[in-house]
């Protein structure tokens, strides 16, 4: 179980080049807006080093890691919302997806024309952020026509569906987005249904040059200061670098990306960028067959952990043997670990941590 991110910023930004660089799967990145009309995807391994130190100890028949959706949407344009540049479809597209990754453009290049003729990150991202406001006010305005009618009959939930639906439209109107809106449990399942676009979590990624991919330029700076405005992650990365570290090897990889200065490839980074910003975490399945990664939302319960397996394994959960992933490693395995008592037995209630080894217990 992994989660689905949008790929979205203005034409001509390196949305296809970064998609291709992170997924292999070979999109089309040309010079010339709508060049991605159908929405590509790519579903990628997450790495992760706590796998391999897995597999080294176990040697499994079968290492099978957990995986991320990647969603490469065209570029949206200046009145989008109104259809513009095929924007209602491209809008659809973003319903959607779990969280949005918004390329912003951090490099200057004559050869790659800008929609607008000027590099400014800040303004494209007003562009994209007006359009998608746009969108979501478009969608509370007909909701709360539609109950405006069905509320005459006096239904205490369809009025306060009614003031909920009206309070985000006076942030939308102030140009806030819907994640910003203070908002009950109650009221946010109210709005759900409706996919929000705007309440869909960001991640801000600065696309730079290859004489900044490990650091900042004046570009990035804006960027940052935006996304910390917002409470939003960023992540740098130059797609160019990205086209060439896909291209090499797997055992060159590192030594490359040293020279650079790098410690982690921008797929990494915007894979633990992604994480943070929907909360999930990873648990393990172990044995001599296979070793395998799961991702959950933080929070999860060990039944709704093993359904993720196999619905039978959440229908008929009896237990979960639980060892900490540093204490697997640490006593040597899971024979060491029983021997130290650090395997637990967890029930219902359990809350899975992140990097649990777990096995269920389950009746069929």
């Amino acid at each position: 179980m992994g989660f689905k991110c949008g790929i979205v910023g203005l034409p001509n930004v390196g949305k296809s080049t970064i998609f291709n660089a992170i997924t292999a799967a070979g999109a089309e990145a040309a010079n010339y807006p709508f060049c991605t009309i159908e929405p590509n995807v790519g579903i990628v391994p997450v790495p992760d080093r706590r796998l391999d130190t897995l597999t080294e100890m176990i040697h499994p028949r079968q290492t099978v890691p957990t995986t991320l959706e990647f969603v490469d949407i065209a570029g949206l344009v200046r009145g989008a919302s109104r259809g513009e540049g095929l924007g209602n479809q491209f809008l659809g597209h973003i319903r959607q997806v779990d969280a949005i990754a918004h390329i912003v453009r951090c490099f200057e290049d004559e050869n790659v024309i800008h929609v607008d003729g000027s590099v400014d990150p800040l303004r494209d991202v007003e562009v994209i952020d007006t359009e998608l406001v746009l969108a979501d006010l478009e969608s509370i305005e007909r909701r709360i026509a539609r109950i405006e009618k069905q509320a005459k009959s006096g239904d205490r939930k369809l009025q306060a569906d009614l003031e909920t639906f009206r309070k985000l439209r006076e942030d939308l109107n102030q140009g806030r987005p819907a994640r910003s809106s203070e908002l009950s449990s109650e009221e946010r399942s109210a709005v759900r249904d409706l996919h929000l676009i705007t309440a869909k979590p960001v991640l801000y990624v600065a696309n730079v040059d290859e004489d900044t991919p490990a650091g900042d330029n004046h570009l990035v700076e804006q960027v940052r200061r935006r996304a910390e405005e917002e409470g939003a992650q960023l992540v740098v990365i130059c797609g160019k670098i990205e086209s060439e570290i896909a291209e090499l090897p797997a055992e060159e990889k590192g030594e490359f990306l040293k020279e650079l200065g790098l410690e982690e490839s921008g797929l990494d980074r915007m894979i633990h960028a992604g994480y943070r910003l929907l909360g999930l975490l990873t648990f393990f399945t172990a044995g001599p067959k296979e070793v395998r990664a799961w991702t959950v939302p933080a929070g999860t319960r060990a039944p709704a952990a093993a359904g993720v397996i196999h619905s039978d394994f959440e229908k008929g959960f009896i237990r979960a043997e639980v060892i900490a992933f540093d204490d697997y490693v640490s006593s040597g395995g899971e024979s060491g670990a029983r021997e130290k008592g650090l395997l637990r037995l967890e029930g219902k209630e359990y809350a899975v941590h992140d990097g649990d080894l777990m096995h269920f217990r389950f009746n069929v």
